[in-house]
């Protein structure tokens, strides 16, 4: 029940009930209930403002772990990318220097992509684009410079290949071990101008001679194929010629037997005959040269096997002494 209201009338001489109009309690009520209103709606926009809801408070919550995460993504392709970088590095200064190669140029390693605008579609985002577009740049630059580095890998492994397959080609050893070599290599005759031991005159020696026992084995230098066996009644005798590849030839002369074929495909180390002295010899031993492109060099500089620095100086000093020759 609301309050009565009563006013003193003078000349009544007393209090006199006063009633309100209608018109004016209803504006009343209304001027209470739109003040109700408002301070509702202050309370709601302060709620709004610094209060979360439970379904604000999950969203910004996963906000929070997806802005950790974008960090730490950043940090790794940072880790990536300095990876990457260290690659390039020994790619370009070890592994392409090993094997003769240019590095790659620096304009492809850190090129871009040019044509559209990719990235145009992440500028809506007001907030968070400019953040997102260097982050797919950096992205796109990592997967550009990954490309690269795996071509290049797959150059480097087909060189190494064929690295692999030239060094087993290449002479590389002697044609006989050295401890069948009879005596001692101060025997052995070298390449260049020599005695001939039958004709008695200055000629120019082609090749090696290795003095060993009659039936000594001799083996292949390097990896080939056989190119031509031959028995000649005089100068080279039973005779064998192998194609190394790389422009390389070996010879392999005065032996008593051969155990192989033309057309056979040798390895390094195999066994390809027997120590003789047919065609014009004086005495059992391996005449070996080694051509390359055709023309004789000296097969001393191709006798590397298990030899220390001073023994392979004292073979190189040996093979250049004018002696004589055994053929």
């Amino acid at each position: 029940m609301g309050k009565e209201k009563f006013v003193y009338n003078k000349q009544t001489l007393r209090y006199e009930k006063v009633d309100e109009p209608l018109q004016k309690k209803l504006l009343k009520l209304f001027g209470f209930l739109s003040a109700v209103l408002v301070f509702a709606f202050v309370i709601v926009a302060i709620a709004f403002k610094f209060l979360d809801s439970p379904k604000e408070k999950v969203l910004k919550r996963e906000l929070d772990q997806a802005a950790a995460k974008y960090e730490s993504l950043n940090k790794e392709m940072s880790k990536a990318s300095k990876v990457l970088e260290n690659l390039q590095d020994r790619d370009a200064k070890v592994h392409r220097r090993m094997f003769g190669m240019d590095p790659i140029d620096k304009t492809v390693w850190e090129g871009g992509v040019g044509g559209r605008n990719k990235y145009k579609p992440l500028e809506v985002f007001k907030n968070a684009g400019s953040m997102m577009i260097q982050s797919s740049k950096r992205l796109d630059k990592l997967k550009r410079q990954l490309a690269t580095q795996s071509k290049s890998l797959d150059t480097i492994v087909q060189m190494v290949n064929e690295k692999e397959k030239m060094l087993a080609s290449i002479p590389s050893i002697k044609p006989v071990r050295a401890d069948k070599l009879k005596r001692s290599i101060s025997l052995l005759s070298g390449f260049g101008w020599r005695i001939h031991p039958i004709h008695r005159v200055r000629k120019m020696h082609t090749g090696i001679d290795f003095t060993a026992p009659h039936g000594t084995p001799i083996y292949a230098t390097g990896d080939g194929k056989i190119v031509r066996v031959k028995h000649d009644s005089r100068g080279y005798g039973l005779n064998i010629t192998i194609d190394h590849g790389y422009g390389y030839q070996t010879l392999y002369a005065h032996m008593s037997k051969t155990l192989v074929t033309q057309g056979q495909k040798i390895s390094k180390g195999q066994k390809i005959g027997l120590v003789g002295s047919t065609g014009t010899s004086t005495a059992p031993h391996l005449h070996y040269e080694v051509r390359m492109y055709g023309k004789p060099v000296n097969p001393i500089d191709y006798c590397l096997d298990a030899l220390s620095p001073s023994e392979y100086k004292e073979l190189v000093d040996l093979a250049a002494s004018p002696n004589i020759s055994f053929d």
